[in-house]
């Protein structure tokens, strides 16, 4: 049976989810009333948000030109902080169908998904969706996508999701022109896990793409990156509810069940081989993952410490992008240094945790990765301002560069270059597509993008701009840490590092959001913003009063001084004793400081 396997790509809400679901009615695997609910997109938070976040992988089968077709097809995320989802499905495909609205055209992730295609060596086949509403731009579109990507507009295939039209001349092309996996059936079993998830009855279940030989019911397998072996319980396909089967072929996709227990036995990109005749050397798997965003998770309300591990041991399986490892702080206890691709990775992973795991968590305001140069010579990396040595050992602090491509409207141009100037960034080119859009490229610290960066650019361009971005390496700044004192005590996890030339007007709105944050106490707090040993900036939060003189009426006045001088006495004792509860909404405070 000829095989064909393909992922759906795109920029957001250009209706990769919605062709999927069409796709597998088209060929019997869902019905009508299925169709309406976003059939892959299972997580209660996919629904909610309108998003996809995990990838998906579906087996169906198509009858074409009197022959059945197995398509094995993978509906994928638009956002630019799961593009490494998008990547890792690309590597489990030979095709890739590229979706365009055609009403909005080319936009930021269109672009970079389509190179991440090419670059995979991938067969694309170009299609303009959503032909059916009154604002579509069929022609212009299919000329933006010769233009900006290089495919020929008349080889375009026009389609709506949503009422099926196109879809019988899509699925032809797919059978036609894709080529068929390249594995060979006669060599030893290879299989690529591409995800994993944990069920709590069955341990840990894999989901691989077979690039040689063929996976068996009852084989005796070997995870080639922990040396570890398994027998397979249970084989089955995603069709799109679980179906099982006898044997996975070469070029096929589908998931072992092997009673795996241990969640780090498992790696996404490892190989799976046979053990009684295993292959030479495993598959290339996937690049490492470059993790742009840190931030600290500390256990709150409830949850103990072993609870919060367990839980993102479990989401780590799931999602091998997001990395934690242990830290401690003096204010909030033991907790974990998480590492995310970005802020919509980040809040996606704290929701999941509150409601999948029932976790509640203390989240610090998010930070970027820093290369330090030491006077001795060494280069090390830090991850939290914390980290950073002594300033006397150091010689220049380095900070992640991007290079961010904006398509945006051409009214919105002027204002978008400002906000890019008031973030240090580096102007490079400016490209036309069309008479109305422009492609605006700038060179940017990252620091700078990921607090308010993309909400800034939709209110510019009215909701119509769109972004994307690339780490292009670390350049040298003149960046400080600054500290945040809090009833004159160092709170690690409110210190920032920023740039000298905007540390004192940072470190003011920093000072004036804590105090707004922090509840008043029975004594006086101040609140310092420091660069060393000099401080810059201060605020102070009043003491709840109580008027202790309320009981004199009348008498001398020397009872009420005696009572006045005691109550003062007694708040600089407390004052050097008492401690300053400082709530979640502060640590967030550093984040809105952004503007």
């Amino acid at each position: 049976m000829p095989i064909r396997n393909f992922s759906i790509i795109a920029h957001i809400d250009h209706g990769k989810s919605t062709l999927s679901d069409r796709l597998l009615m088209r060929a019997g695997a869902i019905t009508e009333r299925e169709f309406q609910s976003q059939m892959l997109d299972d997580m209660d938070l996919e629904r909610e948000r309108g998003i996809t976040i995990k990838a998906s992988a579906v087996t169906v089968f198509h009858e074409h030109d009197g022959e059945r077709f197995m398509l094995n097809f993978i509906d994928t995320p638009g956002h630019v902080d799961f593009h490494y989802e998008v990547q890792k499905a690309l590597q489990a495909c030979e095709g890739a169908i590229l979706v365009v609205d055609a009403t909005q055209g080319v936009q930021a992730q269109t672009v970079a998904n389509a190179y991440a295609a090419i670059e995979a060596g991938l067969e694309i086949i170009p299609v303009i969706n959503k032909i059916d509403l009154p604002s579509a731009r069929t022609v212009e579109v299919a000329e933006e996508i010769e233009q900006v990507l290089g495919f020929p507009a008349e080889e375009c295939i026009l389609v709506s999701a949503k009422t099926g039209q196109g879809i019988d001349p899509l699925i032809a092309t797919l059978c036609d022109k894709l080529p068929p996996p390249k594995g060979k059936p006669d060599q030893p079993a290879r299989a690529l896990i591409f995800d994993s998830i944990y069920d709590d009855y069955r341990g840990v279940i894999v989901y691989v793409r077979v690039v040689d030989g063929e996976l068996k019911k009852g084989m005796k397998i070997r995870l080639m990156g922990t040396n570890r072996e398994y027998q397979i319980s249970d084989l089955g396909k995603l069709m799109p509810r679980p179906r099982q089967v006898e044997r996975i072929g070469t070029g096929e996709v589908g998931y072992i069940v092997a009673a795996i227990k241990d969640l780090h036995d498992v790696r996404i990109g490892d190989t799976v081989t046979d053990a009684l005749a295993p292959a030479a050397e495993a598959l290339p798997g996937y690049k490492p993952i470059q993790q742009m965003v840190y931030c600290d998770f500390y256990p709150g309300g409830k949850t103990q410490y072993e609870e919060l591990r367990d839980a993102m041991d479990r989401l780590q399986l799931n999602d091998s992008s997001f990395s934690f490892q242990p830290e401690s702080s003096d204010a909030l206890g033991f907790g974990f240094r998480c590492g995310f691709l970005g802020l919509l990775h980040m809040e996606i992973i704290q929701e999941r945790l509150e409601r999948e795991f029932g976790i509640e968590v203390v989240q610090t305001a998010p930070t970027v990765t820093y290369e330090i140069a030491l006077t001795d010579g060494s280069i090390i990396r830090i991850d939290a301002p914390s980290e950073l040595p002594n300033p006397t050992q150091v010689l220049e602090i380095r900070e992640p560069y991007i290079l961010m491509n904006m398509i945006l409207p051409a009214d919105g141009v002027g204002a978008m270059m400002k906000l890019c100037e008031d973030r240090r960034g580096v102007y490079k080119k400016t490209e036309y597509i069309g008479a109305t859009r422009v492609i605006l490229v700038y060179e940017m610290p990252l620091a700078e993008v990921i607090y308010d960066f993309y909400d800034r650019l939709k209110s510019a361009t009215r909701g119509y701009g769109t972004m994307d971005y690339d780490f292009i390496g670390f350049r040298s700044g003149d960046l400080v840490k600054m500290d945040i004192l809090v009833n004159a005590d160092r709170v690690d996890a409110l210190s920032v590092i920023v740039h000298r030339d905007h540390a004192e007007a940072r470190g003011r709105k920093l000072l004036v959001r804590l105090k707004q944050e922090i509840d008043r106490h029975l004594f006086e707090i101040p609140l310092q913003a420091a660069i060393g040993g000099k401080i810059i900036a201060r605020e102070t939060i009043k003491s709840v009063g109580k008027n202790v003189t309320a009981k004199c009426y009348g008498g001398d006045i020397t009872r009420k001084r005696k009572l006045l001088e005691k109550q003062k006495e007694g708040k600089k004792r407390m004052k050097r004793v008492g401690s300053v509860d400082i709530p979640q909404e502060a640590f967030m405070a550093v984040l809105e400081s952004g503007d």
